[in-house]
């Protein structure tokens, strides 16, 4: 789960709104936790951890390149990463790996092939949010058959994302609208198509 605020923010006021985002999520992820923030661009990431791929301290999350320009927080896995750490050992642009999860793998391989180079290579199911300090963007992205959930929109002047919606609703400025389109599609096929979502102007 995570925010980016227009303007910047208090670094002590972001992190208490992601981890509250965070626990909302706790039932997802009980094994561990984690909080970031870059106050001067407005960006806070949180993290619950289901601890599935090295289970020591260099899997937490989230997770920040050792030159500090990346930063993520994801949710899946990535089948092919040793693979892909394979590749990036053979091309040179490995790092000294300090642990063995996915998410160290999914850093570098976006450092070295750049974002849309490195999601063309993965292979499995995941969402996530990363931030490029050098070029001060976020981007969300998931796998192409969107397997895991990510929920967006924006709640006060913040924009929130996360994985279930129950996230955003932790958000202090959070003030939904039924879309009723959405309803009507769920009553119709007992589901809501994406984009949408019950919530007016949340998307996934």
């Amino acid at each position: 789960a995570g925010l980016i605020r227009p303007g910047g923010g208090d670094e002590t006021a972001l992190k208490g709104i992601v981890t509250r985002m965070a626990d909302a999520l706790t039932y997802r992820g009980p094994d561990a936790s984690g909080v970031w923030a870059k106050p001067q661009a407005g960006i806070a990431f949180g993290h619950r951890r289901l601890s599935i791929l090295d289970l020591t301290e260099a899997g937490a999350q989230p997770m920040c390149s050792a030159c500090g320009r990346l930063t993520v927080t994801f949710n899946g896995e990535i089948y092919n990463h040793l693979a892909l750490r394979e590749a990036l050992e053979a091309e040179g642009a490995a790092p000294n790996w300090r642990g063995h999860s996915d998410t160290e793998t999914l850093l570098y391989a976006v450092r070295h092939w750049g974002l849309k180079g490195a999601l063309t290579r993965f292979i499995g199911m995941f969402a996530l949010a990363l931030w490029d300090e050098a070029d001060q963007t976020l981007t969300l992205a998931r796998d192409r058959f969107g397997e895991k959930p990510l929920f967006y929109g924006f709640s006060g002047q913040d924009l929130v994302f996360g994985s279930e919606l129950k996230a955003l609703a932790a958000h202090p400025d959070w003030a939904p609208t039924l879309d009723r389109a959405a309803l009507t599609a769920y009553m119709r096929y007992a589901y809501v198509p994406a984009p949408a979502s019950i919530w007016r102007d949340i998307k996934n």
